[in-house]
């Protein structure tokens, strides 16, 4: 079967797939072996019990689209405009996370921001705060999906499956921040966060990386 014309309306991106999985007559197993994922992502993805990555998530589109032989937009503009069309979450970090977060922050602030998040406003500040540490330390993520070499001398040192280690990765770069668990923050966000601070008025953030430290007099700051 040719490639699919371009999508003339966008649709939820599990029911494009579902539709061209039936249409070439292929199987979500096929799908899972091309994308280099588990059988279960693609069958959360299908009947929309996960939300779809994100649109620049070429590491998922990408090979997806190849196989579905859909146009290279397509899977992307669904998924951006399904993530838009969802409602914004309004729930809190976790506790534990939040203060393994404030850690890491200079103390005297760190008391200050506490105090923020403790106040019925303090959602949004709370929630900012956790989304720009958490966007740090997926950048670092999206950069070790690209090494498969690296990925397969994890997996063989640690004992298990390339794929275990890959899916790992993925399940991390689609958590929002009140997702986020204390073995999250352990594994991803302390290896890579030295310390952070933000302006309370600007909401300036300036977060500095734990590979810096080493030289403070050389540190310098991923102003977000």
């Amino acid at each position: 079967m040719s490639a699919a014309l371009p999508l003339k309306r966008p649709v939820k991106v599990g029911q494009l797939v579902r539709r061209r999985l039936k249409e070439l007559k292929r199987t979500s197993r096929e799908l899972a072996e091309a994308v280099q994922v588990s059988e279960g992502f693609i069958a959360e993805l299908v009947t929309g019990r996960r939300r779809p990555p994100a649109p620049s998530r070429s590491d998922i589109y990408a090979p997806m689209t190849k196989f579905l032989k859909l146009h290279r937009n397509d899977l992307p503009t669904c998924a951006k405009v399904e993530l838009d069309g969802s409602v914004a979450s309004k729930r809190r970090l976790d506790p534990d996370v939040r203060k393994r977060l404030l850690d890491l922050c200079e103390p005297t602030k760190a008391r200050t921001l506490m105090r923020r998040f403790a106040a019925k406003s303090g959602v949004e500040l709370e929630r900012l705060v956790g989304q720009r540490l958490l966007e740090v330390a997926q950048s670092f993520v999206r950069r070790q999906l690209d090494d498969e070499v690296g990925l397969r001398v994890t997996a063989s040192r640690d004992g298990v499956t390339f794929l275990a280690v890959r899916m790992k990765l993925m399940e991390f770069l689609d958590l929002p921040p009140d997702a986020l668990t204390p073995k999250d923050f352990e594994d991803f966000l302390r290896p890579r966060i030295g310390f952070w601070d933000i302006d309370l008025e600007t909401r300036a953030m300036r977060i500095v990386l734990r590979s810096q430290e080493i030289a403070p007099r050389q540190k310098r700051a991923l102003s977000i």
